[in-house]
């Protein structure tokens, strides 16, 4: 593969003559396969060789040694590359990303810095079993052991920096100032997330007898009221001036453009999005079908017109060529199948682009607008909830506010008249 980029035979024979020559081959066809362009190979190919030098200067001997070198080298090229403080960042991940990926390739169960290392893992040495705790007894999926994560790791911190080293010294005094501390960068629904997580995280600590008594009862979190939040719905006029915001004569446009209306037109969730494969379309029978949603079970829609055309559109001209299934995939190199983060930042980036204020714009945006029809259609809201898939009907009723409307008549006007 290396013949496909480097014309001189001599420069050929100084890669693979290189001690890490084979890993750098193997890094190659890998940049090929995933649709890479060559002038990634051209910039990454040297950094590599720089890299092994870097290595085995420093005494690394075999492949396995490679990463205790890779961020002392990174910290070298930062040094010597480098112009200023804006450009370190720039110039660090520059270094950093192909070292990863061929690492990743070459050593097996490596994992990338900041990627669920163990490293990262909070706790990991008063509690190392809490988080297969989590994986194998409560059957957590992986997004919700990253927010146990997330949270235990602010705990963490609060703990080392009030110089508290055993668990077995916690009391409620110390856990109420740790609410406290967090509760200004929260908010309502975050901070009662953390308390949440820490009261899982108490329970388990009591319970393998890390801590003498259960201080999972200590850890309040903040009152909430049943229904009290609204809907992030916006009018239809804006959904249009959203769709219009995309080009679609570009690749990017086309999936982008299906990717919006299978929000909106189903009220589909980002993760069901994400999920969906060429085989969920059925095009003989102009049905569209959800697997594994939130509540357990597929759905069957028929499928719309507008958005049969669009994907279309986009699997003629924008989906690359590929033996995988998934429906929708990035652009950029690698050419990998979209995540969900990534389908909800879609939206969140098209609604800015219109310039339409809503509140933590994403994905459910899109969701609300669609029940938001379905509510001035006057549906029911057992119908409304099967069609977007909520589990129980309860799940449906906050979306009863959305009818303001309605509600402002019966607030103003003759209440009676309007039921």
């Amino acid at each position: 593969m290396l013949e496909r980029y480097f014309v001189r035979p001599e420069t050929i024979d100084r890669i693979r003559g290189a001690w890490l020559g084979e890993p750098i081959e193997q890094y190659v066809d890998w940049l090929t396969q995933h649709a890479y362009r060559a002038r990634n190979v051209y910039r990454r190919v040297p950094i590599l060789m720089r890299f092994g030098e870097f290595a085995q200067t420093h005494g690394a001997t075999s492949w396995d040694q490679l990463p205790e070198h890779a961020e002392p080298f990174v910290e070298r090229w930062v040094q010597e590359h480098s112009r200023g403080r804006q450009a370190q960042r720039k110039v660090a991940s520059e270094a950093r990303n192909p070292v990863v990926q061929m690492l990743q390739l070459v050593v097996p169960g490596y994992a990338a810095p900041g990627r669920r290392s163990w490293a990262k893992q909070p706790f990991r040495v008063l509690a190392p079993e809490f988080f297969t705790y989590l994986r194998e007894e409560r059957g957590l999926r992986p997004t919700s052991v990253c927010h146990y994560r997330h949270y235990l790791r602010r705990f963490e911190a609060y703990l080392a920096r009030i110089e508290l080293r055993q668990l077995a010294d916690l009391s409620p005094a110390v856990l109420s100032a740790f609410v406290i501390d967090s509760s200004p960068g929260l908010g309502k629904t975050a901070l009662s997330a953390l308390c949440s997580v820490l009261r899982v995280f108490l329970r388990y600590l009591h319970r393998e007898a890390l801590i003498p008594a259960d201080l999972s009862t200590a850890v309040e979190s903040p009152r909430g009221y049943r229904l009290s939040g609204l809907p992030r719905a916006i009018p239809w006029a804006d959904v249009r001036r959203m769709l219009g915001a995309i080009d679609r004569r570009t690749t990017v446009g086309k999936r982008d453009y299906a990717i919006l209306l299978l929000l909106v037109t189903y009220g589909l969730r980002a993760r069901e999005v994400a999920a969906l494969t060429l085989d969920d379309v059925d095009w003989q029978r102009e049905r569209l079908r959800v697997p594994e949603r939130k509540a357990g079970h597929s759905t069957a829609y028929p499928l719309s017109p507008i958005v049969a055309e669009a994907i279309i559109d986009y699997l003629q001209h924008g989906r690359p060529s590929t033996d995988a299934r998934q429906l929708f995939f990035r652009v950029l190199a690698p050419q990998a199948p979209l995540t969900w983060r990534a389908i909800s930042g879609r939206a969140s980036y098209y609604l800015r682009r219109a310039g339409i204020d809503v509140p933590r714009p994403g994905s459910h945006t899109l969701r609300h607008t669609c029940v938001q029809r379905l509510v001035d259609a006057d549906f029911a809201l057992k119908t409304i909830g099967d069609y977007v898939g909520h589990a129980s009907a309860d799940s449906t009723q906050t979306y009863a506010k959305v009818a303001v409307e309605a509600l402002r008549q019966v607030a103003l006007g003759d209440g009676e008249a309007v039921l």
